[in-house]
């Protein structure tokens, strides 16, 4: 996925300045896949094994682990998308939706 898709999605965008921040999954932290993220992320990766070490199960990955990712599935579902053009379109509707506001509340919270 992540040399098939994510890699390639990037290159459509500018991400000089993005960073890449994890969790601490063993299929996500394995060498190959670090190796691969640090040569896209270079020092803008955070994770565990990364060049910003990050614990597993961190509670600055709690509002994404427990509340975004439930969030923006619930509203990505809701019409049932029947194609992966459809799921796409979804997933980047309520993704740019999201506004800074509500998650410094959830970050509050």
């Amino acid at each position: 996925m992540i040399t098939n898709f994510f890699i390639p999605e990037l290159n459509n965008h500018d991400v000089q300045e993005l960073w890449l921040q994890q969790d601490g999954v063993t299929c996500h932290t394995a060498r190959a896949t670090i190796d691969l993220l640090k040569d896209t992320f270079g020092d803008r990766l955070i994770s565990r094994f990364g060049p910003v070490n990050w614990p597993p199960r961190s509670c600055d990955l709690t509002p994404l682990d427990y509340f975004l990712w439930g969030y923006v599935k619930s509203l990505v579902y809701v019409d049932k998308p029947q194609t992966l053009n459809h799921l796409e379109d979804n997933i980047r509707r309520v993704i740019a939706d999201i506004r800074p506001q509500m998650l410094e509340k959830v970050i509050e919270n």
